[in-house]
C-alpha cells in the first residue's frame, strides 16, 4: 500500500531540529542606522526663515468665531461644533444645510442646531461663496443660481445677495 505522504528521512529531521543562530551584529548595526535614517527627514523638514516666501496677495480667510463663553456643553455638542467648523472651512453651507449635514453625520438634531447657532457665521458670505463655487463648475442664469441656492437652504435674500456678489 502506498503512503499519502512520504516518511521523513533522517537527514530532514536533523536539519529541521537545528535552529538558525541570530546574528547579533546585524541588529547592533542595523537598528542605529534605521533610527538615523528615519530621523534625518524630520531634521530637515522645518524651513529656514529665509526659505519662507510670503504671497503677494493674501488669500481670503473664512472667519468663524466661537460665541460660547466656556459654557457647560456636552461632548456631542463640542464635536458637532468642531465638525461644523471643519465643514465651513471646506465648503459653503446654508444654516439649514449645515444642520442637515451634521444630522447626516450622526449628530442629534438638537446638538446639530446648537452647534450651528453657536458659531457666528455670516450666511450672506456663505451664499456668495456657494454661488462662486457653482459658477466655477458650470454656467447658471441669475434666476437659476438663485433657485439653486434656495434649494440648498439659503433664504431668498441670502441667495440674491450671493448671486449679486458672484456676478
Amino acid at each position: 500500500m502506498t503512503e499519502p505522504f512520504p516518511a521523513l528521512q533522517p537527514s530532514y529531521l536533523s536539519a529541521a531540529a537545528a535552529p538558525k543562530k541570530q546574528k547579533k551584529w546585524v541588529w547592533l548595526v542595523g537598528a542605529p542606522v534605521m533610527a538615523l535614517a528615519l530621523a534625518v527627514p524630520a531634521w530637515n523638514s522645518a524651513p529656514a526663515a529665509a526659505d519662507i516666501v510670503q504671497p503677494a496677495i493674501a488669500a481670503p480667510v473664512l472667519t468663524v468665531e466661537f460665541s460660547l463663553a466656556k459654557q457647560d456643553i456636552t461632548a456631542s455638542q463640542r464635536n458637532a461644533i468642531r465638525s461644523a467648523r471643519q465643514y465651513l472651512n471646506v465648503s459653503a453651507f446654508s444654516r439649514s444645510g449645515l444642520i442637515h449635514q451634521l444630522e447626516y453625520e450622526g449628530f442629534a438634531p438638537a446638538d446639530a442646531t446648537f452647534a450651528v447657532d453657536s458659531l457666528n457665521v455670516d450666511w450672506n458670505e456663505q451664499a456668495a461663496k456657494s454661488a462662486k463655487q457653482y459658477l466655477e463648475l458650470t454656467s447658471f442664469s441669475r434666476s437659476g443660481l438663485i433657485d439653486q441656492l434656495m434649494y440648498e437652504g439659503f433664504t431668498r435674500a441670502q441667495a440674491e445677495h450671493g448671486v449679486n456678489v458672484a456676478y
